[in-house]
């Protein structure tokens, strides 16, 4: 039996705990969303769902990992053995994260080099498109393989297996690096963004506030949804990394300072983002809506046109702009990786570099799909039932068991003893009721839009496949917590 790993310090486990918690979507979502619903009058919403669910979240998977020394499986079956099922479903959908999420990063991996001469050229839309992707017209068509895109899949599944099979003492080193990085060149990036004409405008339509929109309950479940899904939760990472805390660790303060240091993070780029998109405007002779792309769309069309329209040094910006994607994305795919293997090893006691390698062969393979032509779709479909639903119903189910079946003081007291302040009875609600009813209310109306409208413009069939794939992950849930449970009969 291998010998738990423990972090070199606190601050490796913070720096590693903001690394899989700030990623991509720190850049390209959290702007939008906040754009989209009422500007800078969603700060209120979002610091309150911050509040009383992010945190609260972030501590209950802290104190689990952190108690039982496991990751989430073992963790959830020591609350109650039928539970246990709960944490193979949160490694199951990080499963599905990790076998898609490492392609952004092999865009990146091309668009670094890309960056050096601007290959995009006028153009950034048709060359993503049709001579980078080479997108297929639909999820049936999966065409032939994208080499350049495989050479880079290849390049970060090997960095992720070389940074994880040393462990968590060099995942601690590393991340001090990879978080580091990405907020330098972010601060670099801002700085030259509101030093630019037009600048002014694209953050008066980042920020500018509509305080009307408050009213809308809509509002309110986005708020919760970017706080729920930025912070890493429900992954089964928080609690493995956790569980390599030494017996005397903190856990309210640190999930206080994790979660507040992703949400500024998110908050912060967005001036990165909008000051460059109000400059594109300007020198397009339009309105900002008219250049803005959300998701994928801004950060390999709408930001590479900005680059190749600065007055200078466009291919460093370029190639500062991919390199901060890129680290923000590599510590966020191993911090998903990690808990995976660490279910495995937990349970049965295996060797950890031979499951490593394994998942780490397997993720490649397996992500050679999202690498031809019509991987792109396949990474939306996959993508979109993952987070909105996978992530959702193991949020829900984390709560009840915390809150219905081990019970929420108690959790609350163990916390309490070995933090350096105390949390109220402030936490007991948000766990039992405010975030499972927000949790349950945002499904209901996911499943409602699905069944009404579908998803993406998609064919049915494509999109059943997305709800039979959630489906398949909760059997196998079931499934891996009845073969442990012969093997200790036997």
């Amino acid at each position: 039996m291998e010998i738990r790993e423990k972090w070199d310090s606190r601050t490796a486990f913070i720096m590693a705990s903001v690394g899989a918690a700030i990623g991509l979507g720190n850049v390209w979502r959290f702007p939008y969303v906040a754009y989209d619903n009422g500007g800078g009058a969603f700060l209120i919403p979002f610091f309150i769902a911050l509040l009383t669910a992010g945190i609260p979240l972030m501590i209950l998977e802290f104190s689990l990992g952190r108690k039982y020394q496991a990751g989430a499986p073992t963790a959830f079956a020591a609350v109650k053995k039928k539970t246990e099922w709960v944490g193979w479903l949160a490694l199951f959908a990080v499963m599905m994260i990790f076998l898609y999420y490492p392609t952004i990063m092999a865009w990146c991996v091309n668009y670094i080099v890309h960056s050096l001469t601007l290959k995009w050229g006028a153009d950034p839309n048709h060359f993503f498109v049709n001579e980078f992707l080479r997108k297929s017209i639909g999820p049936s068509v999966l065409g032939s393989i994208r080499w350049p895109i495989v050479i880079g899949l290849g390049i970060v599944w090997t960095a992720i297996y070389l940074i994880l099979r040393k462990g968590v003492k060099v995942v601690g080193k590393v991340v001090k690096w990879t978080v580091a990085i990405p907020w330098a060149i972010l601060i670099i990036m801002v700085i030259r963004g509101i030093t630019l004409p037009g600048a002014g405008e694209g953050l008066n339509f980042y920020l500018k506030p509509d305080f009307s929109a408050l009213l809308d309950a809509k509002v309110w479940l986005a708020a919760y949804g970017q706080v729920f899904f930025t912070l890493s939760l429900a992954m089964g990472t928080m609690i493995v990394y956790s569980s390599y805390l030494p017996k005397k660790s903190d856990v309210n303060n640190n999930a206080f300072i994790i979660s507040l240091a992703n949400s500024g993070t998110s908050f912060f780029a967005g001036f990165a983002v909008f000051s460059t998109l109000g400059y594109l405007a300007q020198t397009m002779n339009v309105s900002v809506p008219e250049v803005t792309n959300s998701g994928i769309g801004l950060a390999f069309i709408t930001y590479p046109t900005a680059i190749r329209l600065l007055p200078f040094a466009g291919a460093v910006f370029g190639v500062l702009f991919f390199i901060m994607l890129l680290t923000l994305g590599i510590d966020s795919a191993f911090s998903q990786v990690e808990p995976f293997v660490a279910g495995f090893t937990d349970k049965w006691n295996l060797s950890k570099k031979w499951v490593l390698r394994i998942v780490c062969l397997g993720g490649f393979i397996i992500g050679l799909i999202f690498t031809t032509e019509g991987g792109f779709h396949w990474f939306d479909i996959l993508d979109h039932f993952t987070c909105s639903w996978g992530l959702t119903i193991v949020g829900l189910l984390e709560c009840i068991v915390i809150g219905y079946i081990y019970k929420t003081d108690k959790m609350r007291k163990y916390v309490n003893s070995i933090s350096e302040f105390r949390i109220g009875k402030w936490w007991d609600f948000t766990i039992k009721i405010l975030t499972p009813l927000i949790l349950g209310i945002s499904l209901i109306l996911e499943i409602y839009s699905m069944v009404t409208d579908g998803y993406g413009g998609y064919p049915a069939w494509a999109t059943t496949i997305g709800i039979i794939v959630v489906a398949i992950l909760i059997v196998m849930s079931f499934v891996m917590m009845k073969i442990k449970a012969r093997k200790e009969n036997k």
